[in-house]
């Protein structure tokens, strides 16, 4: 277990110095100036060499990239020029927002797609299986923010039960601040959750033809005991890689979402700075954003490996 993890952490190090290459190399070693795009092409040749020296355009791209690492090994992210404030800070404050969005919509869609998923692969073929498949596939084919956009709709402008947009802030109660979430929430769900009845339906069936479970079966075991004491638990690994893949994407994927509800969160904050040409809260949010989806991949192959040993038996 020690070098599988030894191994999973180095490829997490190996990928993370990768993502960070990668997100230098897109937003300042290509071509162009990113002060002058920044500033405008009417910005005074002063103005742009002012700005290129306090980004550090003026130094070697090797001594720039070495010191933006060392500056987010050590939290320093920068400073945005649009808010004047270190671009840390901006990210903790809409992280906030953003991370109980993703667990919230994490947890519907796993709420919602792990019995659907079930239920269609306990009823193979009758109408509930077939059900369960056309909810996956309207849920894979419309997009979240047209979900969102139905929602608000529905449940704001029609029922008025819900806020239309806005956030009302920590401080002033948990209640008040995941009811705004609570949309948003499932409109990042309902897409994930078509994806995800689908992989459990798949998982289940397959685990429903192992010879464990007809022995289950011959023993006298009801079948609803069956599906959650032997189907259900083997079933999940296969669904628990997804859900780690899931939240990655649903972090990243908040953006459309929070800028159609208004969300002060971090896609928003990632919107805003791409329209204002803030390039180094852009670098900043973005290589987080990586090392986010890489770190979540790892912690969830760790977890399966926990689980189920035959992944770190074959490594």
């Amino acid at each position: 277990m020690l070098a599988f993890l030894a191994r999973r952490l180095l490829t997490l190090a190996l990928t993370a110095w990768l993502a960070t290459l990668v997100v230098f190399a897109v937003l300042e070693v290509v071509p162009g100036d990113p002060a002058l795009l920044m500033l405008g092409t009417s910005a005074q040749p002063e103005a742009v060499a002012a700005l290129r020296h306090q980004m550090g355009l003026d130094r070697p791209v090797p001594v720039r990239y070495a010191a933006w690492v060392g500056g987010m090994l050590t939290g320093d992210l920068g400073t945005s020029l649009t808010y004047a404030r270190p671009v840390a800070g901006l990210v903790t404050e809409r992280l906030e927002i953003t991370l109980p969005l993703a667990l919230m919509a994490m947890l519907l869609s796993a709420g919602l797609a792990i019995p659907l998923g079930l239920l269609a692969a306990a009823r193979q073929g009758r109408a509930g299986d077939w059900a369960v498949m056309a909810f996956g596939q309207v849920g894979i084919a419309v997009p979240s923010f047209w979900f969102a956009i139905l929602l608000i709709l529905g449940f704001s402008v029609q029922l008025g039960w819900f806020s239309a947009g806005g956030f009302p802030g920590w401080g002033m109660g948990a209640a008040p601040a995941l009811k705004a979430l609570l949309l948003p929430a499932i409109a990042l769900a309902l897409p994930e959750a078509a994806i995800l009845a689908r992989i459990t339906r798949t998982a289940a069936l397959d685990t429903l033809r192992e010879d464990y479970v007809r022995t289950a079966r011959a023993k006298g075991l009801r079948r609803r005991t069956v599906l959650l004491r032997h189907v259900l638990p083997n079933a999940l690994i296969p669904v628990t890689t997804i859900l780690g893949l899931q939240f990655a994407f649903l972090v990243a994927g908040a953006v459309v979402v929070e800028n159609v509800f208004t969300l002060p969160g971090l896609g928003r904050l990632l919107y805003q700075a791409i329209g204002q040409h803030d390039l180094i809260v852009v670098q900043g949010v973005v290589v987080l954003l990586a090392v986010m989806v890489v770190l979540v991949n790892a912690l969830v192959d760790i977890a399966c490996a926990a689980v189920d040993p035959r992944p770190r038996v074959a490594a």
